[in-house]
């Protein structure tokens, strides 16, 4: 009969590498909700609040950590391995003297080992596939960091537009309810000229119209707020029912474009031009590793121990080397994979930057766009609200009709709303560009 117990004890010696909090933060660093009910955020704080609470950022660092962890993986085969092993037997046997079937005496024996040993190796040289494999997890590590970036600045852009569309959907309100105010100062003049007599019974029923249409785009612009602001609260990681309020920044300012340094600055500050660099150059670390696995290993390794009963003392050194001499070819597909790979994430990086630059020129042409629709916009608001001055004089003086006022009073309506959109989408189009070239 055999009794043991065997215990391995491995200990593999890691290089620590240093996350910064910013990388992964703890949950006693995580910031608190912030207070945002009861005062006027500007569109800077929100921005700050959505960059400090949003998950979406929190789990991109937490996907940047796990990068930077496969790097310590990489660098452990490079380190020393050493190991520790304990195992401990007891042996009995039993001896018969005489013939069968009847055997007159026996004796019996105990036996009792106990072997440990502590065993170092080292890779002395791989012909630098491990330095491949870990450049290449450096890499990668580098592309997580950068897809922090480039959450940041979709977030930052989501918080832009959201706060724009809020104050778009104010401006919005502000002009129906104007409207429904001039329809229902419209529709007391009517029945008071039908009360009179000198106005017919159509003219009451068209203003009441105007006022129920009015109405229902007043409906419309409130309903338009509040869905922004829950497009606003959520882009800030916040609770949706919130009450946000914003603080207004809806105004023209003109800018002066430099496309060939809008384009290159774009080039170089995209986080996604970075990262499809850095994926090529991952590539081709895979490639190199890929190669250099057609190469032997040379490791040294040695152990110490002893055994009892008396622990006599053993020792070995070793120096080793192996060389995968045949393995069916899948070295040689590997290698053809990476290649392929290699000169895919390549490609990927020329059709980036081109589409980098489609963005960017389209970006510049819709400001330009905007600015120039902005402008027709404001005057058109300037010959609508003169228009409509003329007609409600008309009108009160008995000599205009009630179509001809309520006309006058939608083209105002509209134009005002159009110059809302406008200013509304210059500035979300500036925003844009600003993602386009690279910035928050």
């Amino acid at each position: 009969m055999t009794r043991g117990f065997a215990a391995t004890i491995v200990i593999g010696a890691l290089l620590c590498t240093r996350v910064t909090a910013q990388a992964q933060p703890t949950r006693e660093e995580r910031p608190a909700p912030p207070q945002v009910a009861g005062r006027l955020l500007t569109m800077e704080e929100a921005v700050t609040i959505a960059l400090e609470t949003q998950p979406q950022i929190q789990a991109r660092l937490a996907d940047y950590a796990a990068a930077r962890f496969r790097v310590d993986q990489a660098i452990a085969f490079l380190l020393p391995q050493l190991s520790a092993s304990v195992s401990s037997s007891r042996r009995q046997t039993s001896s018969f003297v005489g013939a069968a079937p009847s055997p007159v005496a026996s004796t019996r024996g105990f036996n009792e080992t106990l072997d440990a040993h502590l065993a170092l190796s080292q890779l002395l040289f791989d012909f630098g596939k491990n330095f491949a494999a870990t450049e290449a997890a450096k890499k990668l590590a580098a592309v997580a960091l950068e897809d922090i970036e480039l959450q940041r600045q979709l977030i930052a852009l989501a918080v832009k537009e959201a706060y724009t569309n809020i104050l778009f959907a104010q401006r919005l309100t502000r002009v129906n309810q104007q409207a429904v105010e001039r329809a229902e100062l419209n529709l007391r003049s009517a029945r008071g000229f039908f009360e009179v007599g000198t106005r017919p019974r159509s003219d009451v029923a068209r203003a009441e119209v105007d006022v129920a249409n009015a109405r229902v785009d007043l409906i419309r612009a409130r309903n338009l707020e509040r869905l922004a602001r829950v497009a606003l609260n959520t882009a800030m990681g916040i609770d949706l029912d919130t009450p946000t309020q914003v603080q207004d920044n809806l105004v023209y300012e003109p800018v002066a474009l430099d496309r060939a340094e809008i384009r290159t600055e774009a080039l170089r500050q995209r986080p996604e031009a970075r990262q499809i660099r850095l994926q090529a150059e991952a590539a081709q670390a895979s490639e190199r590793q890929a190669f250099r696995d057609f190469f032997p290993d040379i490791t040294g390794s040695g152990t110490y121990g002893g055994v009892r009963q008396e622990l006599d003392e053993v020792w070995t050194i070793t120096l080793s080397m192996s060389w995968s001499l045949y393995d069916g070819g899948g070295r040689i597909a590997r290698y053809r994979e990476a290649k392929a790979n290699l000169e895919a994430a390549r490609a990927r990086v020329r059709a980036l930057e081109l589409d980098i630059g489609r963005e960017v020129e389209q970006s510049q042409i819709t400001v330009e766009e905007a600015q120039e629709r902005l402008q027709a916009a404001q005057t058109a608001v300037a010959s609508a609200q003169e228009n409509f001055r003329l007609a409600q004089g008309r009108f009160d003086a008995g000599v205009g009709t009630i179509l001809e006022l309520t006309d006058a009073q939608l083209a105002l309506t509209q134009a005002q709303n159009l110059e809302a959109q406008a200013l509304a989408d210059y500035r979300v189009a500036l925003y844009r560009l600003d993602r386009a070239r690279g910035r928050r």
